[in-house]
């Protein structure tokens, strides 16, 4: 309970850093926790592995469970996604600082078993944002759900992510890379060969896509070692994901709920990196949060 005390305190800290406002929402009657004090306690959460609101209620310290109900806090996490958001861009942009070469890679995220796909009801109220069914290449699974296109800097801070459909191609999320970076190398895998978006990228925003070529194209080169070494960056982040903050687990009912879950998890990362920066540690070390 200390140790969650501790955490959350330190968490506030730093978003009240990058954030100077209290309250985003607006409301009649000044909440007794504050949206930056629940934006922290959600991080909070996500970084103790805590993954579900009634076990986070069962073990909030009364000091922070008096000040909200729990079907409140679920209501303002979902409104406050774009503060979050906001916040999140915040903190990447001063870790990666001036950084060059970026990765970008995408992961399946299932909802449910393809048995159950054509009578589950999950996030399925409107039919732009409904799960649908894909296949990945490299895990050589057909699966029910999303995918998360990201992009990571090489030091392994997200800059950007995206939730689509799982039946969408992982190139087309090129399309807006480019609004958001420029004059950069971003690394792929063999999914985004394609000598199309390669030449739009660089003519429109200096990107320069390197991906490896495949063994029966002509005139073949293998991809120097420190490319493909740089792009496992990304797939560490995504095991980190699954296994620490539990992303493939899936609780929420409405698309709204589920992108919230993603986002606070994918903002914990940050932060627990900013909070390492801060203490002159590996920033990708996440499990050991000592504040």
């Amino acid at each position: 309970m200390n140790n969650f005390l501790t955490k959350y305190e330190k968490i506030l800290e730093i978003l009240k850093q990058f954030e100077t406002k209290s309250n985003f929402l607006n409301q009649i009657r000044r909440p007794r926790l504050s949206d930056i004090e629940l934006i922290a306690l959600d991080i909070t959460a996500e970084s103790l592995s805590i993954d579900s609101e009634y076990q986070l209620f069962r073990t909030l310290p009364s000091s922070l469970s008096s000040k909200i109900e729990r079907s409140v806090y679920n209501r303002r996490r979902r409104r406050l996604f774009f503060v979050k958001e906001r916040i999140r861009k915040a903190l990447a942009e001063k870790l990666t600082g001036s950084e060059n070469y970026f990765i970008v890679d995408s992961m399946p995220l299932e909802i449910c078993k393809l048995s159950r796909s054509s009578r589950t009801t999950i996030c399925k109220e409107d039919f732009l944002t409904s799960p649908s069914k894909g296949y990945c290449a490299s895990q050589k699974l057909h699966f029910y759900g999303y995918k998360l296109h990201a992009v990571c800097s090489s030091t392994g801070v997200f800059t950007n992510f995206e939730l689509t459909q799982a039946a969408v191609h992982d190139i087309h999320f090129l399309k807006n890379i480019k609004t958001n970076l420029s004059s950069c190398v971003l690394i792929g895998d063999k999914g985004y060969l394609s000598a199309d978006y390669q030449l739009d990228l660089f003519t429109s925003s200096q990107i320069k896509l390197e991906v490896p070529m495949r063994v029966n194209q002509h005139d073949y080169q293998k991809q120097p070692y420190l490319l493909r070494k740089t792009r496992k960056r990304i797939e560490t982040l995504f095991s980190q994901l699954c296994d620490q903050f539990m992303i493939r687990r899936n609780y929420a009912k409405s698309f709204d709920g589920y992108k919230t879950r993603i986002l606070s998890k994918i903002t914990a990362v940050t932060v627990i990196q900013m909070i390492n920066k801060l203490l002159n540690r590996n920033i990708n070390n996440l499990k050991s949060l000592v504040v």
